[in-house]
């Protein structure tokens, strides 16, 4: 199977690094339109649309993933749109009929992505609960399980700690059964539930350790699932050019905004069962990318990214979520030269096995 393509909708403002370095990206909706039609255009597969309701690593403004979605629906027409969403915030049923809404606006192309959130303020901001590491994930399961029973049955009574419906209806049902993405460290839930794993940025060992572990899990409840990688990518004319606009955006990263998401992300981590979230092992370059997107490595010539692509399709990646420091040209790039060279090492690879 081909790998596919997504990318981080900048739909929220600050690019997707953590640093004061000048990038030519932006937030609004006309850019995002701009992008998401560039995107379809040039083979990218999924948009991943950013849930951010409260200002956290130098987002000062965010527009709102569902709304948003829907309003990309309506202007493409082949690229899949995967709205973020935070349980604990939204109920399953409303949100239930806002993706089977979008659904139909892109005539079968939404997707959702469950974040059980790490971010203490957008809680309490909001007079919610903050619940324990496992309690958050433990709700995330419960409102899969509703949305899916809400998309499939005629009527759907659920009785769960978190989440009650009393023979709920909801119609139109979606087009198309949207795909469920998961990420963070759910991969117990994500076994159990979703269609699609997302992992943040790792190196190939750790990274292959995941989807074994994430797989297995799946196949010991007779299921399959997909796994999606994070990667920030620098593409320039030779690997020094790449690593030096690397080094510049670690330079002039934001330390304050960097520190302070840390903190959060370490506060949320340590109530989990291990005492650790999934950024305990991140450095603070790491945490200039707020995904690890750094550690992946596609950083380099057009060829060499490429050529990590294809590894990473052998140890099990079937999606690579790309993020951009200069969207204006970045993704453009991407998809011109890196997209159509995979392909090309794709039917190489696949030629190299039929012949052994």
């Amino acid at each position: 199977m081909s790998l596919q393509f997504a990318y981080w909708a900048p739909n929220v403002s600050g690019g997707l690094v953590i640093s004061n370095i000048s990038q030519r990206t932006g937030w609004t909706y006309d850019a995002n339109k701009r992008y998401a039609q560039m995107a379809e255009n040039l083979g990218f597969d999924y948009v991943l649309l950013q849930t951010r309701f409260f200002a956290s690593y130098g987002a000062e403004n965010q527009l709102e993933a569902a709304t948003l979605a829907s309003a990309l629906a309506s202007v493409t027409n082949k690229i899949n749109i995967i709205t973020a969403v935070l349980p604990g915030l939204w109920h399953p049923g409303v949100v239930a009929k806002i993706i089977s809404t979008i659904d139909h606006i892109s005539h079968g192309r939404a997707s959702i992505n469950i974040v059980s959130g790490w971010f203490k303020d957008e809680f309490t901001g909001y007079g919610e609960p903050w619940l324990d590491h496992d309690e958050r994930y433990r709700r995330s399961e419960e409102f899969i399980q509703v949305l899916r029973n809400l998309w499939t049955k005629e009527e759907t009574t659920f009785k769960g700690d978190f989440y009650r419906t009393n023979e709920a209806p909801l119609k139109p049902k979606p087009i198309n059964p949207p795909k469920i993405f998961q990420g963070g460290n759910s991969i117990a839930e994500a076994g159990r539930v979703s269609d699609v794993y997302f992992i943040n940025g790792n190196t190939l060992e750790k990274l292959k350790e995941q989807i074994d572990q994430v797989r297995s899990l799946a196949r010991s409840n007779g299921r399959e699932i997909q796994i999606g990688v994070n990667g920030f990518v620098i593409v320039r004319g030779t690997e020094e050019e790449a690593k030096r606009v690397l080094t510049n955006i670690v330079i002039h990263a934001d330390q304050k905004a960097v520190e302070g998401f840390k903190k959060q992300v370490k506060f949320a981590g340590q109530a989990s069962s291990q005492g650790e979230g999934m950024w305990q092992n991140s450095t603070f370059e790491d945490l200039v990318q707020y995904n690890d997107g750094f550690k992946t490595g596609l950083i380099g010539t057009a060829e060499q990214v490429a050529d990590r692509i294809i590894e990473l399709k052998k140890i099990g990646v079937d999606i690579i979520l790309t993020g951009f420091l200069h969207y204006e040209e970045d993704l453009q790039a991407f998809g011109e030269k890196i997209i159509p060279l995979v392909r090309q090492k794709e039917e190489k690879v696949k030629e190299e096995i039929t012949t052994i």
